[in-house]
Protein backbone atom coordinates (compact mmCIF):
# COMPACT_ATOMS: atom_id res chain seq x y z
CA UNK A 1 0.00 0.00 0.00
CA UNK A 2 1.65 3.27 -0.91
CA UNK A 3 1.32 5.67 2.44
CA UNK A 4 -0.33 8.72 1.69
CA UNK A 5 1.22 11.52 3.65
CA UNK A 6 -0.27 14.73 5.29
CA UNK A 7 1.73 18.04 4.73
CA UNK A 8 4.26 18.33 7.62
CA UNK A 9 5.31 14.86 6.63
CA UNK A 10 5.94 15.21 3.01
CA UNK A 11 8.18 18.01 4.04
CA UNK A 12 9.73 15.46 6.89
CA UNK A 13 10.22 13.46 4.00
CA UNK A 14 12.01 16.11 1.56
CA UNK A 15 14.06 16.60 4.19
CA UNK A 16 14.96 13.36 5.06
CA UNK A 17 15.51 12.44 1.26
CA UNK A 18 18.40 15.48 1.26
CA UNK A 19 19.91 14.28 4.42
CA UNK A 20 20.52 10.80 3.66
CA UNK A 21 19.97 10.38 0.02
CA UNK A 22 23.13 13.45 -0.12
CA UNK A 23 21.42 15.24 -2.29
CA UNK A 24 20.92 19.31 -2.05
CA UNK A 25 17.62 21.04 -1.91
CA UNK A 26 18.30 22.46 -4.73
CA UNK A 27 18.93 19.68 -6.46
CA UNK A 28 15.77 17.76 -5.56
CA UNK A 29 13.98 20.89 -6.37
CA UNK A 30 16.03 20.06 -10.46
CA UNK A 31 15.02 16.74 -10.13
CA UNK A 32 10.79 17.54 -9.35
CA UNK A 33 10.88 20.21 -11.80
CA UNK A 34 12.14 17.32 -14.22
CA UNK A 35 9.93 15.37 -14.04
CA UNK A 36 6.91 17.61 -14.12
CA UNK A 37 8.50 18.65 -17.53
CA UNK A 38 8.80 15.08 -18.57
CA UNK A 39 5.56 14.61 -17.94
CA UNK A 40 4.58 17.97 -19.70
CA UNK A 41 6.18 17.78 -22.43
CA UNK A 42 4.82 14.36 -23.43
CA UNK A 43 1.08 15.44 -23.17
CA UNK A 44 1.77 18.87 -24.49
CA UNK A 45 3.85 18.27 -27.44
CA UNK A 46 3.63 21.58 -29.57
CA UNK A 47 6.36 23.68 -28.77
CA UNK A 48 4.94 26.72 -30.25
CA UNK A 49 1.89 26.88 -27.55
CA UNK A 50 2.18 29.91 -25.86
CA UNK A 51 3.03 29.23 -21.96
CA UNK A 52 2.95 31.54 -18.45
CA UNK A 53 4.40 30.36 -16.04
CA UNK A 54 2.67 32.13 -12.39
CA UNK A 55 5.37 31.79 -10.03
CA UNK A 56 5.81 32.72 -6.37
CA UNK A 57 8.67 33.53 -4.57
CA UNK A 58 8.81 30.12 -2.09
CA UNK A 59 9.78 26.56 -2.93
CA UNK A 60 6.80 26.44 -5.22
CA UNK A 61 7.81 29.27 -7.25
CA UNK A 62 11.54 27.93 -7.51
CA UNK A 63 10.11 24.89 -8.94
CA UNK A 64 7.94 27.09 -11.69
CA UNK A 65 11.46 28.90 -12.79
CA UNK A 66 13.08 25.68 -13.45
CA UNK A 67 10.42 24.09 -15.10
CA UNK A 68 10.41 27.49 -17.05
CA UNK A 69 14.11 26.86 -17.94
CA UNK A 70 13.84 23.13 -18.86
CA UNK A 71 10.78 23.77 -21.27
CA UNK A 72 12.45 26.77 -23.11
CA UNK A 73 15.71 24.32 -23.04
CA UNK A 74 13.53 21.88 -24.45
CA UNK A 75 12.43 24.22 -27.53
CA UNK A 76 9.41 25.44 -26.45
CA UNK A 77 9.21 28.93 -28.59
CA UNK A 78 6.63 30.76 -26.40
CA UNK A 79 7.77 30.53 -22.25
CA UNK A 80 6.89 33.58 -20.47
CA UNK A 81 7.29 34.23 -16.32
CA UNK A 82 4.88 35.80 -14.13
CA UNK A 83 6.59 36.70 -10.80
CA UNK A 84 4.19 37.43 -8.06
CA UNK A 85 6.35 39.28 -5.78
CA UNK A 86 3.87 40.04 -3.21
CA UNK A 87 6.65 39.51 -0.46
CA UNK A 88 9.65 40.64 0.04
CA UNK A 89 10.54 37.27 1.65
CA UNK A 90 11.69 34.53 -0.61
CA UNK A 91 13.54 30.97 -0.31
CA UNK A 92 17.49 30.65 -1.51
CA UNK A 93 16.55 27.84 -4.12
CA UNK A 94 13.88 30.65 -5.55
CA UNK A 95 16.91 32.64 -5.91
CA UNK A 96 19.51 30.18 -7.16
CA UNK A 97 16.68 29.02 -9.69
CA UNK A 98 15.75 32.56 -10.13
CA UNK A 99 19.77 33.87 -11.25
CA UNK A 100 19.33 30.18 -13.51
CA UNK A 101 16.54 31.77 -15.10
CA UNK A 102 17.66 35.49 -15.78
CA UNK A 103 20.93 33.05 -17.94
CA UNK A 104 18.39 32.47 -20.79
CA UNK A 105 16.21 34.22 -23.09
CA UNK A 106 12.78 33.75 -21.22
CA UNK A 107 11.00 36.56 -20.47
CA UNK A 108 9.97 37.74 -17.10
CA UNK A 109 7.29 40.17 -15.69
CA UNK A 110 7.16 40.85 -11.76
CA UNK A 111 3.69 41.24 -10.52
CA UNK A 112 3.71 43.75 -7.40
CA UNK A 113 1.07 44.61 -4.69
CA UNK A 114 -1.67 46.22 -5.89
CA UNK A 115 -0.24 46.40 -9.39
CA UNK A 116 -3.16 45.75 -12.39
CA UNK A 117 -2.59 42.55 -13.77
CA UNK A 118 -1.30 42.40 -17.21
CA UNK A 119 -2.90 40.65 -20.36
CA UNK A 120 -2.76 37.38 -20.37
CA UNK A 121 -2.44 36.18 -23.98
CA UNK A 122 -1.45 32.48 -23.41
CA UNK A 123 -2.51 28.78 -24.50
CA UNK A 124 -1.51 27.12 -21.45
CA UNK A 125 -1.09 28.76 -17.61
CA UNK A 126 1.45 26.68 -15.32
CA UNK A 127 0.65 27.88 -11.74
CA UNK A 128 3.62 27.61 -9.58
CA UNK A 129 2.42 30.31 -6.82
CA UNK A 130 2.13 28.43 -3.64
CA UNK A 131 2.18 25.05 -3.39
CA UNK A 132 1.51 22.63 -0.61
CA UNK A 133 1.51 23.26 3.22
CA UNK A 134 -1.12 26.17 3.01
CA UNK A 135 -3.15 26.54 5.93
CA UNK A 136 -5.00 29.59 5.79
CA UNK A 137 -7.35 30.37 2.89
CA UNK A 138 -5.66 33.30 0.17
CA UNK A 139 -6.63 36.72 0.80
CA UNK A 140 -5.06 39.70 -0.80
CA UNK A 141 -2.93 40.23 -4.08
CA UNK A 142 -3.06 35.92 -4.17
CA UNK A 143 -6.81 35.93 -4.19
CA UNK A 144 -6.81 38.62 -6.82
CA UNK A 145 -4.58 36.77 -9.05
CA UNK A 146 -5.81 33.53 -8.33
CA UNK A 147 -9.61 35.23 -9.09
CA UNK A 148 -8.05 36.66 -12.39
CA UNK A 149 -6.28 33.49 -13.42
CA UNK A 150 -10.13 31.60 -13.15
CA UNK A 151 -11.28 34.62 -14.88
CA UNK A 152 -9.39 34.01 -17.69
CA UNK A 153 -10.64 30.55 -18.91
CA UNK A 154 -7.47 29.16 -19.95
CA UNK A 155 -5.88 25.60 -19.70
CA UNK A 156 -4.27 24.93 -16.14
CA UNK A 157 -1.19 22.63 -15.10
CA UNK A 158 -0.42 23.28 -11.56
CA UNK A 159 2.66 22.58 -9.61
CA UNK A 160 2.38 19.66 -7.16
CA UNK A 161 -1.03 21.76 -5.74
CA UNK A 162 -3.43 24.13 -7.14
CA UNK A 163 -2.36 27.68 -5.35
CA UNK A 164 -4.82 28.09 -2.81
CA UNK A 165 -5.95 23.92 -2.24
CA UNK A 166 -5.14 22.32 1.46
CA UNK A 167 -3.12 19.30 1.00
CA UNK A 168 -5.17 17.72 3.56
CA UNK A 169 -7.52 18.77 6.77
CA UNK A 170 -11.28 20.85 6.53
CA UNK A 171 -11.37 23.27 3.43
CA UNK A 172 -13.28 26.24 3.90
CA UNK A 173 -15.91 25.61 1.18
CA UNK A 174 -15.88 29.50 -0.42
CA UNK A 175 -12.15 29.17 -0.38
CA UNK A 176 -10.75 30.86 -3.31
CA UNK A 177 -8.64 28.16 -5.25
CA UNK A 178 -7.01 28.03 -8.70
CA UNK A 179 -9.01 25.78 -11.01
CA UNK A 180 -6.22 23.51 -12.33
CA UNK A 181 -7.10 20.80 -15.33
CA UNK A 182 -4.54 19.20 -14.61
CA UNK A 183 -2.26 18.71 -11.14
CA UNK A 184 1.09 17.26 -11.89
CA UNK A 185 1.98 16.88 -8.25
CA UNK A 186 5.24 15.15 -6.60
CA UNK A 187 5.77 11.67 -5.02
CA UNK A 188 2.32 10.53 -4.35
CA UNK A 189 -1.53 12.13 -4.42
CA UNK A 190 -2.25 14.67 -1.77
CA UNK A 191 -5.43 13.69 0.56
CA UNK A 192 -7.78 16.16 0.03
CA UNK A 193 -7.14 15.28 -3.39
CA UNK A 194 -9.53 12.33 -2.96
CA UNK A 195 -12.14 13.48 -1.60
CA UNK A 196 -15.47 15.31 -3.38
CA UNK A 197 -14.07 18.42 -2.44
CA UNK A 198 -11.56 18.67 -4.78
CA UNK A 199 -14.17 18.60 -7.76
CA UNK A 200 -14.54 21.74 -8.14
CA UNK A 201 -10.74 22.62 -8.30
CA UNK A 202 -8.91 19.35 -9.75
CA UNK A 203 -10.20 18.14 -12.82
CA UNK A 204 -7.47 15.22 -12.88
CA UNK A 205 -3.75 14.52 -11.67
CA UNK A 206 -0.79 12.49 -12.52
CA UNK A 207 1.81 11.74 -9.44
CA UNK A 208 4.97 11.78 -10.64
CA UNK A 209 8.12 10.22 -8.76
CA UNK A 210 10.60 12.39 -7.72
CA UNK A 211 12.91 9.77 -5.64
CA UNK A 212 11.77 10.02 -2.10
CA UNK A 213 13.16 8.11 0.50
CA UNK A 214 10.49 5.39 0.16
CA UNK A 215 11.59 3.16 3.15
CA UNK A 216 11.10 6.75 5.37
CA UNK A 217 7.85 7.39 4.41
CA UNK A 218 6.43 3.99 5.31
CA UNK A 219 8.15 4.63 8.59
CA UNK A 220 6.17 7.53 8.93
CA UNK A 221 3.09 5.33 9.71
CA UNK A 222 0.55 7.43 7.96
CA UNK A 223 -2.84 5.85 8.30
CA UNK A 224 -3.80 7.16 5.19
CA UNK A 225 -3.24 3.96 2.63
CA UNK A 226 -4.11 4.17 -1.35
CA UNK A 227 -4.52 0.56 -2.89
CA UNK A 228 -2.46 -0.04 -6.19
CA UNK A 229 -2.64 -3.08 -8.28
CA UNK A 230 0.36 -4.73 -6.90
CA UNK A 231 -1.44 -4.80 -3.35
CA UNK A 232 -4.51 -6.75 -4.53
CA UNK A 233 -2.72 -9.16 -6.78
CA UNK A 234 -0.88 -10.57 -3.60
CA UNK A 235 -3.95 -10.65 -1.95
CA UNK A 236 -6.08 -12.52 -4.08
CA UNK A 237 -6.17 -17.01 -3.78
CA UNK A 238 -6.28 -18.10 -7.11
CA UNK A 239 -8.25 -21.56 -7.11
CA UNK A 240 -6.35 -24.68 -6.90
CA UNK A 241 -6.87 -28.39 -7.85
CA UNK A 242 -9.46 -30.49 -6.12
CA UNK A 243 -11.36 -28.12 -5.33
CA UNK A 244 -15.11 -27.66 -4.88
CA UNK A 245 -18.25 -25.53 -4.43
CA UNK A 246 -17.81 -25.98 -0.65
CA UNK A 247 -14.20 -24.91 -0.67
CA UNK A 248 -15.59 -21.49 -1.52
CA UNK A 249 -18.37 -20.75 0.85
CA UNK A 250 -21.94 -20.24 1.05
CA UNK A 251 -23.46 -17.09 0.85
CA UNK A 252 -26.72 -15.55 1.80
CA UNK A 253 -27.91 -12.51 0.82
CA UNK A 254 -31.64 -11.23 2.00
CA UNK A 255 -32.34 -8.78 -0.25
CA UNK A 256 -35.85 -8.01 -2.81
CA UNK A 257 -39.45 -6.95 -2.14
CA UNK A 258 -41.76 -7.28 -4.30
CA UNK A 259 -41.45 -3.52 -6.38
CA UNK A 260 -37.14 -3.79 -5.74
CA UNK A 261 -35.77 -7.63 -6.73
CA UNK A 262 -33.47 -6.07 -8.98
CA UNK A 263 -31.52 -5.48 -5.90
CA UNK A 264 -31.81 -8.82 -4.69
CA UNK A 265 -30.98 -10.19 -8.20
CA UNK A 266 -28.30 -7.41 -8.57
CA UNK A 267 -26.39 -8.34 -4.95
CA UNK A 268 -26.98 -12.37 -5.79
CA UNK A 269 -24.98 -12.03 -9.09
CA UNK A 270 -22.19 -9.93 -8.24
CA UNK A 271 -21.93 -12.89 -5.10
CA UNK A 272 -21.70 -15.24 -7.52
CA UNK A 273 -19.98 -13.92 -10.10
CA UNK A 274 -17.39 -12.77 -7.62
CA UNK A 275 -16.72 -16.72 -7.25
CA UNK A 276 -19.12 -17.65 -3.99
CA UNK A 277 -18.94 -21.76 -4.22
CA UNK A 278 -22.65 -21.22 -3.27
CA UNK A 279 -25.40 -18.44 -3.27
CA UNK A 280 -28.62 -18.31 -1.31
CA UNK A 281 -30.96 -15.38 -1.91
CA UNK A 282 -33.85 -15.13 0.51
CA UNK A 283 -36.21 -13.32 -1.26
CA UNK A 284 -39.93 -12.80 -1.28
CA UNK A 285 -42.31 -15.80 -2.67
CA UNK A 286 -43.30 -13.50 -5.67
CA UNK A 287 -39.48 -12.63 -6.92
CA UNK A 288 -38.92 -16.41 -7.36
CA UNK A 289 -39.32 -16.73 -10.77
CA UNK A 290 -37.46 -13.51 -11.44
CA UNK A 291 -34.44 -15.07 -9.60
CA UNK A 292 -34.63 -18.45 -11.68
CA UNK A 293 -34.97 -16.78 -14.74
CA UNK A 294 -32.01 -14.12 -13.75
CA UNK A 295 -29.25 -16.90 -12.59
CA UNK A 296 -30.49 -20.71 -12.15
CA UNK A 297 -26.87 -20.94 -10.42
CA UNK A 298 -28.84 -18.98 -7.34
CA UNK A 299 -30.67 -21.02 -5.08
CA UNK A 300 -33.34 -19.04 -2.89
CA UNK A 301 -34.69 -19.26 0.62
CA UNK A 302 -38.34 -17.51 0.62
CA UNK A 303 -40.11 -15.15 2.59
CA UNK A 304 -43.92 -15.29 2.59
CA UNK A 305 -45.73 -12.45 3.40
CA UNK A 306 -44.97 -10.98 6.83
CA UNK A 307 -43.22 -14.16 8.36
CA UNK A 308 -39.90 -14.79 9.29
CA UNK A 309 -38.23 -17.38 7.58
CA UNK A 310 -36.89 -20.29 8.26
CA UNK A 311 -33.01 -19.82 7.85
CA UNK A 312 -30.67 -22.79 8.75
CA UNK A 313 -27.98 -20.10 9.61
CA UNK A 314 -25.17 -22.31 10.07
CA UNK A 315 -24.72 -23.55 6.76
CA UNK A 316 -24.00 -20.11 5.58
CA UNK A 317 -19.94 -18.92 5.86
CA UNK A 318 -21.24 -15.23 5.10
CA UNK A 319 -24.17 -12.92 5.16
CA UNK A 320 -25.31 -10.06 3.31
CA UNK A 321 -28.61 -7.73 4.08
CA UNK A 322 -30.21 -5.01 2.96
CA UNK A 323 -30.72 -4.16 -0.90
CA UNK A 324 -34.27 -3.38 -1.81
CA UNK A 325 -35.53 -4.92 1.85
CA UNK A 326 -37.39 -1.79 2.52
CA UNK A 327 -37.88 -0.70 6.45
CA UNK A 328 -41.33 -2.09 7.73
CA UNK A 329 -41.71 -3.82 10.47
CA UNK A 330 -41.28 -7.10 9.06
CA UNK A 331 -37.42 -6.36 7.73
CA UNK A 332 -36.65 -5.26 10.74
CA UNK A 333 -37.57 -8.09 12.64
CA UNK A 334 -35.58 -9.97 10.17
CA UNK A 335 -32.87 -7.63 10.58
CA UNK A 336 -32.82 -8.84 14.51
CA UNK A 337 -33.52 -12.25 13.51
CA UNK A 338 -29.73 -12.31 12.05
CA UNK A 339 -28.36 -10.65 14.59
CA UNK A 340 -30.27 -13.11 16.93
CA UNK A 341 -28.25 -16.24 15.25
CA UNK A 342 -25.31 -15.33 13.73
CA UNK A 343 -21.67 -14.86 15.16
CA UNK A 344 -20.25 -13.90 11.75
CA UNK A 345 -18.93 -10.88 10.05
CA UNK A 346 -22.49 -9.50 8.71
CA UNK A 347 -22.33 -7.55 5.13
CA UNK A 348 -25.09 -4.48 6.10
CA UNK A 349 -26.12 -2.31 3.24
CA UNK A 350 -28.96 0.02 1.78
CA UNK A 351 -32.45 -0.45 3.58
CA UNK A 352 -30.16 -2.13 6.32
CA UNK A 353 -28.42 0.30 7.00
CA UNK A 354 -31.68 2.71 7.05
CA UNK A 355 -33.01 0.69 9.68
CA UNK A 356 -29.93 1.00 11.52
CA UNK A 357 -29.78 4.96 11.23
CA UNK A 358 -33.49 4.62 12.98
CA UNK A 359 -32.64 2.00 15.28
CA UNK A 360 -28.98 3.18 16.20
CA UNK A 361 -28.85 0.52 19.58
CA UNK A 362 -28.57 -2.62 16.88
CA UNK A 363 -24.91 -0.95 16.48
CA UNK A 364 -24.20 -2.88 19.25
CA UNK A 365 -25.05 -6.26 18.31
CA UNK A 366 -23.25 -6.42 15.29
CA UNK A 367 -20.58 -9.26 15.01
CA UNK A 368 -17.14 -8.16 15.51
CA UNK A 369 -15.53 -7.61 11.69
CA UNK A 370 -18.76 -6.58 10.32
CA UNK A 371 -18.87 -4.20 7.07
CA UNK A 372 -21.20 -1.21 6.81
CA UNK A 373 -21.54 -0.14 3.37
CA UNK A 374 -23.05 3.34 2.88
CA UNK A 375 -23.23 6.70 0.55
CA UNK A 376 -22.91 9.64 2.37
CA UNK A 377 -26.20 10.31 3.18
CA UNK A 378 -26.52 6.81 5.05
CA UNK A 379 -23.49 7.53 6.50
CA UNK A 380 -24.58 11.14 7.70
CA UNK A 381 -27.55 9.38 8.52
CA UNK A 382 -25.72 6.45 10.92
CA UNK A 383 -23.24 8.97 12.40
CA UNK A 384 -23.93 12.25 12.65
CA UNK A 385 -24.59 15.05 10.23
CA UNK A 386 -20.81 16.29 9.08
CA UNK A 387 -19.69 19.72 6.95
CA UNK A 388 -17.54 18.11 4.81
CA UNK A 389 -15.60 15.20 3.75
CA UNK A 390 -12.44 15.61 6.26
CA UNK A 391 -14.84 14.86 8.67
CA UNK A 392 -16.22 12.29 7.77
CA UNK A 393 -12.95 10.63 7.04
CA UNK A 394 -12.29 11.27 10.72
CA UNK A 395 -15.76 9.91 11.81
CA UNK A 396 -15.34 6.70 9.78
CA UNK A 397 -11.89 6.31 11.74
CA UNK A 398 -13.51 6.65 14.77
CA UNK A 399 -16.78 4.29 14.30
CA UNK A 400 -14.93 1.51 12.66
CA UNK A 401 -12.54 1.80 16.20
CA UNK A 402 -15.68 2.33 18.40
CA UNK A 403 -17.63 -0.43 17.19
CA UNK A 404 -15.08 -2.94 15.69
CA UNK A 405 -16.48 -2.60 12.23
CA UNK A 406 -15.50 -2.04 8.82
CA UNK A 407 -16.74 1.07 7.30
CA UNK A 408 -16.96 0.96 3.23
CA UNK A 409 -17.84 4.62 1.99
CA UNK A 410 -18.66 4.89 -1.36
CA UNK A 411 -17.36 7.59 -3.47
CA UNK A 412 -14.82 8.23 -6.57
CA UNK A 413 -11.80 6.96 -4.54
CA UNK A 414 -14.29 5.12 -2.34
CA UNK A 415 -12.82 5.15 1.49
CA UNK A 416 -12.65 2.00 4.14
CA UNK A 417 -11.86 2.70 7.27
CA UNK A 418 -10.60 -0.36 9.53
CA UNK A 419 -11.14 -1.01 13.38
CA UNK A 420 -7.53 -0.12 14.11
CA UNK A 421 -7.74 3.01 12.69
CA UNK A 422 -6.60 2.37 8.78
CA UNK A 423 -8.06 4.14 5.66
CA UNK A 424 -7.73 2.78 2.52
CA UNK A 425 -8.57 4.51 -0.29
CA UNK A 426 -9.57 2.84 -3.45
CA UNK A 427 -7.73 3.77 -6.61
CA UNK A 428 -10.38 1.82 -9.57
CA UNK A 429 -13.77 2.87 -10.50
CA UNK A 430 -15.10 5.56 -13.47
CA UNK A 431 -17.92 7.70 -13.60
CA UNK A 432 -19.80 5.45 -16.02
CA UNK A 433 -20.46 3.54 -12.98
CA UNK A 434 -22.52 5.62 -11.74
CA UNK A 435 -25.72 4.30 -12.36
CA UNK A 436 -28.40 2.77 -9.90
CA UNK A 437 -27.81 -0.68 -8.75
CA UNK A 438 -23.84 -0.63 -8.50
CA UNK A 439 -23.87 -0.61 -4.69
CA UNK A 440 -25.89 -4.07 -4.78
CA UNK A 441 -22.99 -5.68 -6.90
CA UNK A 442 -20.60 -4.58 -4.58
CA UNK A 443 -22.72 -5.86 -1.61
CA UNK A 444 -22.83 -8.99 -3.19
CA UNK A 445 -18.74 -9.15 -4.00
CA UNK A 446 -17.88 -8.06 -0.40
CA UNK A 447 -20.37 -10.86 1.36
CA UNK A 448 -18.54 -13.56 -1.75
CA UNK A 449 -14.85 -13.00 -0.69
CA UNK A 450 -16.06 -13.67 2.91
CA UNK A 451 -17.85 -16.96 2.46
CA UNK A 452 -14.55 -17.38 0.74
CA UNK A 453 -12.63 -16.76 3.86
CA UNK A 454 -10.95 -13.63 3.24
CA UNK A 455 -10.47 -11.32 6.37
CA UNK A 456 -13.19 -8.79 6.46
CA UNK A 457 -10.39 -6.24 5.52
CA UNK A 458 -9.10 -8.11 2.54
CA UNK A 459 -12.71 -8.47 1.72
CA UNK A 460 -13.66 -4.95 1.78
CA UNK A 461 -10.36 -4.19 0.20
CA UNK A 462 -10.23 -6.20 -2.66
CA UNK A 463 -14.21 -5.92 -3.37
CA UNK A 464 -13.85 -2.60 -3.80
CA UNK A 465 -11.21 -2.81 -5.94
CA UNK A 466 -11.70 -5.37 -8.00
CA UNK A 467 -15.85 -4.05 -8.34
CA UNK A 468 -13.85 -0.48 -9.64
CA UNK A 469 -11.69 -2.36 -12.01
CA UNK A 470 -14.16 -4.15 -13.59
CA UNK A 471 -15.73 -1.32 -14.67
CA UNK A 472 -12.64 0.21 -15.79
CA UNK A 473 -12.14 -2.21 -18.10
CA UNK A 474 -15.67 -2.14 -19.81
CA UNK A 475 -16.01 1.81 -19.77
CA UNK A 476 -12.57 2.95 -20.53
CA UNK A 477 -11.16 0.91 -23.23
CA UNK A 478 -14.86 0.88 -24.83
CA UNK A 479 -15.27 4.34 -24.40
CA UNK A 480 -18.73 3.69 -22.58
CA UNK A 481 -20.72 6.90 -21.11
CA UNK A 482 -22.54 4.46 -18.98
CA UNK A 483 -21.98 0.78 -17.58
CA UNK A 484 -24.83 -1.13 -16.15
CA UNK A 485 -24.29 -3.21 -13.06
CA UNK A 486 -25.43 -6.30 -14.53
CA UNK A 487 -23.32 -6.42 -16.87
CA UNK A 488 -20.56 -5.30 -14.52
CA UNK A 489 -21.34 -8.11 -12.36
CA UNK A 490 -20.59 -10.78 -15.82
CA UNK A 491 -17.31 -8.75 -16.21
CA UNK A 492 -15.93 -9.83 -12.79
CA UNK A 493 -14.86 -13.44 -13.53
CA UNK A 494 -12.82 -11.77 -16.48
CA UNK A 495 -11.34 -9.13 -14.10
CA UNK A 496 -10.23 -11.62 -11.07
CA UNK A 497 -8.69 -14.09 -13.84
CA UNK A 498 -6.34 -11.39 -15.13
CA UNK A 499 -5.60 -9.93 -11.60
CA UNK A 500 -4.43 -13.62 -10.30
CA UNK A 501 -2.45 -14.18 -13.85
Amino acid sequence: MLPLLIAPQIREADAHTIANVHISSVDLMERASKAFVGWFINHFPDKKTVIAVYCGTGNNGGDGLAIARMLHDHKYLNVAVKLARYSEKSTDDFNINLRRLNEKDIGLIELKPDMELPAENSQIIIDALLGSGLNNPLAGDYKKLAEYINSLNKTVVAVDVPTGFFTDGEMDKDATVIRADLVITFQQPKINFLLPESAPHINCWEAVNIGLDEAFIRSLKSPYLFVEEKDVKKMLKPRHHFSNKGTYGHALLIAGQAKTMGAALLSSAGCAYAGAGLTTACVPESGLIALNTYLPELMAVVRKADELPDIDWKQYTAIGIGPGLGKDTTSLALLNDVLDNSNKPIVVDADALNLLGENPELLNRFPAGSILTPHMKEFDRLFGKHDNWWQRLQSSREAAKKHNIYIVLKNDYTIVATPDEKVYFNSTSNAAMATGGMGDVLTGIITSLLAQKYTPEEACVLGVYIHGKAGDELALPNRLNVVLPGRLAQQLPVTMAKLMA
